[in-house]
């Protein structure tokens, strides 16, 4: 069918600190990892396709990575930009420049500014804003916090998930604890284990609950939909509690809403959002637990994560930090009439 001519690798320099090459310029290193693929067609591919043929020829790569590469024209038929379902004669010549997949880039270094809190040798105590995705995943490869921390503390990328131990929701703001060595990555990751990090929250619901409260339930994936959690007694659900204490009312398009304080003893997805849903408090402007007809309140779930405490993993020291709410929120409860707490 055809025969690989040219395929070069990238060749790594004798006593070179390849950790340092690749946070200093990891999105070169990944481009150049892999070099053009040329390809000599024979008379046994006639009257074939050609993503068909370069998936025979070039199996190292899946079939939608290659016709993403054929889509973006990145493959080129004797010179020409190919075409997925063009038909092959036998005699051309194919050359195939490889890109990396956008996940190939996640753990990049970018430079953005980061709302430090507290800063020392072990840790980092971050206020992150809402929009800000903290992990790369799909439909988020960059602009992370991860890839914000990796240019803020290059040496945080021999730490797990570059030391970020627990998450916050892209559309939730406030206080996130991250380890900046092995040694409080671990110590930090068994207090929260021990449910003994203090998380604190603010939150807007619909309604008004009771003036306090405990929710004990298991949260686990929404059997119909994939993308979100929901209280659950199936075996792989796991245990859940959240304490809640009603602060303030008041009223936001004519409908009574309540300023919430709510305190986890565990850290699940959604945990927040889902318990309140449950007992029929749903989040203002959350969309994927919310009330549909309510949506055109708040662009986002009203929830902020005001104080965080932990035991410093090194000196051992109670430390406790506060976050001021988000102007949008404080827009908001001046909107319903409540004092910003």
């Amino acid at each position: 069918m055809g025969r690989v001519v040219k395929q070069t690798e990238k060749v790594i320099p004798e006593n070179t600190d390849f950790e340092d090459e690749w946070l200093a310029d990891e999105a070169e290193a990944v481009e150049s990892a892999d070099a053009a693929i040329e390809l000599e067609l024979t008379a046994e591919v006639c009257g074939q396709r050609l993503d068909k043929v370069l998936a025979t020829l070039v199996p190292q790569y899946s079939r939608s990575r290659l016709q993403q590469w054929i889509d973006a024209g990145h493959v080129s038929v004797d010179g020409a930009v190919a075409k997925a379902k063009m038909t092959l004669y036998g005699d051309e010549k194919i050359v195939i420049q490889p890109q990396p997949a956008p996940e190939e880039l996640a753990f990049k270094a970018e430079a953005m500014n980061l709302a430090i809190v507290h800063e020392d040798a072990a840790i980092l105590v971050i206020d992150k804003p809402v929009g800000m995705v903290v992990h790369p995943a799909a439909g988020n490869w960059s602009g992370t916090l991860l890839n914000g921390l990796l240019h803020h503390f290059p040496d945080i990328s021999g730490v797990p998930r570059a030391g970020i131990v627990h998450r916050l929701d892209k559309d939730t703001s406030g206080l996130m604890v991250v380890a900046k060595s092995l040694i409080a990555h671990t110590d930090l990751v068994r207090q929260l284990q021990a449910r003994t990090v203090k998380r604190e929250y603010l939150a807007l619901v619909w309604g008004t609950p009771n003036a306090s409260g405990r929710i004990e339930a298991s949260i686990g994936r929404h059997p119909r939909d994939r993308i979100k959690m929901a209280v659950s007694e199936n075996f792989s659900a796991k245990p859940a509690v959240t304490h809640f204490e009603r602060l303030a009312t008041g009223m936001l398009d004519g409908k009574p809403v309540s300023l919430v304080q709510c305190r986890l003893e565990t850290g699940r997805t959604h945990q927040i959002r889902v318990h309140m849903q449950s007992i029929g408090f749903a989040l203002v402007g959350d969309g994927l637990y919310g009330k549909q007809h309510l949506m055109t309140a708040f662009p986002r779930q009203a929830l902020h994560a005001r104080r965080l405490g932990l035991v410093h993993p090194v000196s051992g020291e109670t430390c406790e930090w506060s976050a001021s709410l988000p102007q949008d929120m404080n827009d908001l409860l001046q909107r319903a009439g409540i004092a910003a707490p």
